[in-house]
């Protein structure tokens, strides 16, 4: 499957900004949506200026307004998005979540790195990651 779109579910800046850098980087053809939380990113899906199916979708789990399980849940009620292929992207390794999100049909379940020092990401960690992670999802279809 040739990935052309991802829909990146995500509050935190520096993972948007990550993951803009590794597409950039490895110049992919990929089209970028960013929603900050699941509100936004069910209206970029469904509402009046809706962007077409994504082939993928990086999703937080932690966000203000509707949070990642809550959008799963809402995503999988409607049947045209059960293709759709969501990787879970989290720095919580919770096993209820975890256990939540694979019973609503996930890809995959990713934890971001922190600095354990001070409970902050490192925007080379964070690139790092991304670039790896993208590579691994890309390959997986």
């Amino acid at each position: 499957m040739e990935v052309r779109s991802i829909l990146l579910v995500e509050d935190d800046e520096l993972d948007v900004i990550s993951l803009q850098r590794v597409i950039k980087k490895l110049a992919l053809d990929i089209q970028l949506f960013t929603a900050f939380n699941g509100v936004e990113a069910l209206s970029l899906l469904k509402g009046e200026n809706k962007i077409a199916m994504p082939d993928v979708i990086l999703l937080d789990l932690n966000m203000p307004r509707m949070n990642g399980i809550e959008f799963l849940e809402e995503l999988r009620k409607d049947k045209s998005f059960n293709a759709v292929k969501v990787f879970v992207m989290t720095t919580a390794n919770d096993e209820s979540d975890r256990a939540k999100v694979n019973s609503l049909g996930i890809s995959g379940y990713l934890i971001k790195p922190l600095n354990f020092t001070d409970n902050s990401k490192r925007t080379s960690s964070m690139d790092s990651f991304m670039h790896f992670q993208l590579n691994k999802i890309l390959k997986s279809l």
